[in-house]
């Protein structure tokens, strides 16, 4: 089969995956709206307050009562407020759908009991979380569960927790490396590439009801063939017509910005579970936890990696790769066929980012921002490793990981995201051809 053939081929796959993921959009509306509600027709906010407590490290919740629970609008207006219950819950009627913002009275709890995170005592559920008529919020007192451990174990399990989320980022990095490293495009839809790969997974997965085993290899595909539609029907096009790679980076903006909104449309604003490996339960590997889920992708996003470094390595395609990504012209001087290496990586790196998709929706759910999220976290590990480097992404991606995840221990978990954006800016400053990559003449 020739090369067209080969991108018809593509294309085909991908319009029929594309098409897949239009119709997630309407199946779960036409699932939301079929679904009888236990609870009537009412629109209600069911906030619960629980006491968490830590018996041998298993969680153990029980329900407060006497507890006022306040619902006002996002511009500070008053709705419903009301009293938990028995079993610590209290149900909240509101007039219609809309942003509402849930608050719990912390002085109506009982003497001794306090937030486990202060910061978390209101919460805010926009218009479009009411996918349903009923939206539950739940509100945790007690000890925190790293609060009674020493500070080497909250160090271990930090290091740990970077170390599975580096993975991720280094694997979804590659394919973004080498497409800068044999195009010299900087590809602002990544992202949603990444993202692609966790929506088709949770239409096979969830939607289709395809075990995860089956479904998984057939996202990976679908996004390959993503890469290659991006490339054969946009990007391939532009360079042919001499279009600038400045132009060509706002393009991909563009692209970007489109896809989250079309994502967005089909598949809504909350986040959402893939059916399989969903209930696990912690192993204790000294003082580290880790579900065997976790453990499971965080060995396979190993392999995957090596696979990948021991293709570009020892292969002869491999090494044509490294060749176009070093010098296209020269690499094409010596008989290389620079346009089917570039395809080849297009392909290559959609279906890594398709698989960092799917090992991200396992761990942190399926959402249609997943992907931009960790963008700037890879442009920070490729810049730290080295732009246009494969060995420097995966390296890079790695120590960006780790060092998010450990700085959560001296900044607040929302901010844990800045340092690695600060380590952008100083590597810019300091090295700006990375750990890996190598300095050049300019002018």
């Amino acid at each position: 089969m020739g090369p067209r053939g080969a991108v018809a081929r593509a294309l085909r796959v991908v319009l029929g995956a594309a098409a897949a993921v239009g119709c997630l959009g309407w199946a779960d509306g036409v699932r939301a709206a079929s679904a009888p509600t236990s609870e009537g027709s009412e629109l209600a906010i069911v906030a619960s307050v629980q006491n968490q407590a830590f018996v041998n490290g298993t969680p153990t919740r029980t329900p407060i009562e006497g507890v006022r629970v306040q619902v006002a609008t996002a511009t500070g207006e008053a709705v419903v407020e009301g009293l938990t219950g028995a079993d610590g819950t209290v149900r909240l009627v509101v007039p219609e759908k809309s942003t509402y913002v849930v608050t719990l009275d912390t002085t109506s709890l009982p003497d001794g009991e306090r937030l486990i995170d202060a910061d978390k005592g209101s919460v805010t559920i926009l218009e479009d979380l009411f996918s349903t008529n009923t939206k539950r919020v739940v509100f945790f007192t007690g000890e925190a569960a790293e609060r009674g451990a020493s500070e080497l174990e909250r160090i271990a399990q930090r290091v740990a927790d970077g170390m599975r989320l580096g993975l991720i980022i280094a694997m979804c990095s590659v394919g973004l490396s080498l497409v800068f490293g044999t195009t010299g495009l900087t590809n602002f839809a990544h992202g949603e590439m990444v993202t692609f790969g966790g929506m088709i997974a949770f239409l096979l997965n969830v939607m289709l009801e395809i075990p995860l085993l089956i479904s998984g290899p057939v996202t990976i595909l679908a996004g390959g063939a993503f890469g290659l539609l991006l490339n054969w029907g946009i990007f391939a096009r532009l360079s042919r017509r001499g279009v600038g790679l400045v132009s060509q980076l706002v393009v991909t903006v563009g692209l970007s910005i489109m896809l989250r909104n079309v994502y967005l449309f089909q598949f809504g604003g909350r986040t959402k579970q893939l059916s399989d490996y969903s209930k696990q339960v912690n192993l204790e590997l000294g003082p580290i936890g880790i579900t065997p889920r976790d453990l499971t992708t965080s060995v396979l996003s190993l392999v995957i990696l090596l696979a990948v470094a021991g293709f570009l390595q020892f292969s002869r395609t491999g090494k044509a790769v490294r060749a176009v990504s070093d010098n296209i012209n020269l690499a094409s001087a010596t008989g290389i066929d620079t346009r089917r290496i570039v395809r080849l990586v297009w392909f290559a790196g959609g279906a890594l980012a398709a698989t960092g998709g799917i090992f991200r929706g396992l761990d942190e759910q399926v959402g249609f921002q997943m992907g931009s999220d960790l963008l700037f976290l890879m442009f920070a590990g490729i810049t730290l490793g080295g732009l246009g480097s494969a060995y420097g992404a995966l390296i890079g991606g790695f120590v960006v990981g780790v060092f998010v995840e450990t700085a959560s221990l001296v900044v607040p978990t929302e901010l844990k995201n800045a340092p690695a954006l600060v380590i952008l800016i100083v590597v810019l400053i300091l090295r700006p051809q990375g750990i890996l990559g190598k300095s050049q003449r300019v002018g």
